[in-house]
């Protein structure tokens, strides 16, 4: 029988370590490998950005063999040239690579003492390869982060690591970019934190707006989370891809050019105009209709555009101007503006104070009479990574007439809204390990707690009117007219006014209370007597002896 020898057994000792080594472990290493180096912002932008060429690298291996594979039998020069013909890649929407931008090239030359120059130079290359990407890439951050090129060679060696092979996940780069959008914006400030809204949120909002087919619109679509779970939707439903396109845009450079990467790597496609840009001062769709909204606008952005800016907008027009202290119904009216009139929907997320606002309320009179709002979803405290609070989910519907939608007949719901309160559903936590002994809880909704809220609503709208039910403490359909409805309230959208709850004390049936109370009093006393007259028993004996 032949004997291992010691390096072998050590190899493969080593080799079944490294593959027991979870897929948390390697991105948690990621992350520290720069631990001390620049800020939140630029080690995010920087490990993402290496993250972005490691899957676009394996994405181009994976081709390039294909293409060898699909020529076998063809003369080695063609297959040479198909293998550095752009089109060859682009045709299976994957990027073409020069040899400098491939993963393969930045592992090889990791040790070396210019390894930033080399990553920034394959950034511009890769952009140059491929105009879809053009201003996507962060132009000579790795120079400029201050990390020395150990550092840089520990990032490399982890995001190595990241592998299909390794790690078998039906859908590994959805995972590995949300790990990473998720805990940098949980370790960031509120700033950082305002690029990202959490993924159950996100699917709450697309399964309630249903984005099957058309055009999906966010004017302030931060890493791209609305537009991923939107195409997410379509795939859980058996949809197709293809009937539906993404426009969107966003202010923040830096958050823009990475939605532009967390689609590009994903292998959707986008138009988030040519650069990024304030959707109220340069709304680069400006003439453009669409069929789903899907936002979470900043909270109570204040200073969004001056005094004298933007009076006399065409978006504001039937409406009052938004004041400049809070951008709330600013986003309302601009996204309503976008909204095909004949049976655009919208889902976005704001801070509760816009409920009931009074500095707005004309604006959500005019709102609610001309019949935009269909429901009202105040969400649990606590889901979001900026604040603790509890924010609402607005749908509006530029159509609340009879008709069919998704297959089914839906009543005409003119001059009603549907209000839930989520509130209470706060039971399920997730813990997010954003540092060394450092974490953060946050609430999240299930899955289960999601399709929920999508029967009340499809039940709610439904022509089988048995389907839904006003629920104490959940949920209640209003009328504008109606006693005690939406006129009678002053115009107030906060669930509250209108939900009916429960006072539990009064539920309480005191006198039984009390004798149950009192029969658990004389058992005790009973008890007590007894101990004594033990005890007493016990000393006579005593005392005998």
């Amino acid at each position: 029988m032949e004997v291992e020898s010691g390096d072998l057994i050590m190899a493969r000792a080593a080799k079944a370590k490294d593959t027991q080594v979870s897929l948390e472990t390697v991105l948690w290493n990621c992350r520290v490998a720069l631990r001390g180096v620049g800020s939140t912002e630029k080690n995010r932008d920087a490990v993402i950005g290496l993250v972005f060429l490691k899957f676009a690298g394996d994405k181009f291996e994976k081709r390039r063999a294909q293409i060898a594979e699909e020529h076998k039998n063809d003369d080695p020069k063609l297959v040479e040239i198909l293998q550095n013909k752009v089109s060859s890649y682009n045709a299976e929407n994957v990027f073409f690579l020069k040899e400098t931008a491939r993963w393969s090239y930045i592992v090889k030359h990791a040790s070396a003492d210019d390894i930033a120059v080399i990553i920034d130079q394959a950034m511009a290359d890769i952009e140059d390869s491929n105009p879809a990407l053009k201003g996507a890439v962060s132009k000579n951050l790795y120079a400029t982060l201050g990390a020395d090129k150990s550092k840089l060679k520990s990032l490399i060696d982890e995001v190595n690591k990241i592998d299909e092979k390794r790690f078998q996940e039906e859908d590994l780069i959805g995972r590995v970019y949300e790990y990473f959008l998720q805990v940098y914006a949980a370790s960031g400030t509120k700033e950082d934190g305002e690029f990202y809204t959490p993924a159950c949120v996100v699917k709450l909002i697309a399964e309630i707006i249903e984005p099957n087919s058309g055009t999906v619109y966010d004017p302030c679509c931060g890493s791209g989370g609305m537009f991923v779970q939107s195409l997410k939707f379509v795939d859980r439903h058996n949809g197709s891809r293809k009937k539906v396109s993404i426009i969107g845009q966003e202010s923040n450079p830096d958050t823009w050019r990475l939605c532009k990467m967390n689609l590009a790597i994903r292998g959707i496609a986008h138009n988030l105009g040519e650069k990024n840009a304030s959707t109220f001062t340069e709304d680069l769709h400006k003439d453009k209709k669409v069929d789903f909204v899907m936002a979470n606008p900043p909270f109570n952005l204040k200073g969004w555009r001056t005094e004298d800016e933007l009076t006399d907008d065409y978006r504001w027009h039937g409406y009052t101007v938004p004041r400049v202290a809070n951008a709330n119904y600013a986003w309302i009216l601009h996204m309503i503006s976008k909204l095909d009139v004949s049976h655009g929907i919208a889902g976005f997320l704001l801070a509760n104070g816009a409920l009931n606002d009074p500095d707005e309320y004309e604006n959500r009179k005019r709102l609610i009479e001309n019949d935009k709002v269909e429901a009202i979803i105040v969400l649990p405290r606590d889901m979001f990574y900026t604040t603790n609070i509890s924010v609402t989910l607005w749908i509006i519907n530029m159509n609340k007439k009879t008709g069919e939608w998704h297959g089914r007949q839906l009543r005409d719901r003119s001059g009603e809204i549907l209000f839930i309160d989520l509130r209470s559903w706060d039971q399920n936590i997730e813990e997010i390990v954003i540092d060394k002994g450092k974490r953060k809880k946050k609430t999240i909704l299930t899955d289960e707690q999601i399709a929920n809220v999508r029967t009340i609503y499809n039940n709610w709208q439904s022509t089988d009117r048995t389907l839904y039910k006003d629920v104490p403490e959940l949920c209640k359909s209003v009328r504008l007219s109606e006693p005690d409805g939406i006129r009678d309230k002053d115009y107030a959208l906060m669930p509250s006014k209108y939900i009916r709850f429960i006072n539990h004390d009064e539920l309480i049936d005191t006198k039984k209370e009390m004798e149950s109370l009192s029969k658990e009093i004389h058992a005790a006393l009973l008890e007590e007597q007894e101990t004594v007259r033990l005890l007493k028993l016990a000393a006579e004996e005593v005392r005998q002896c």
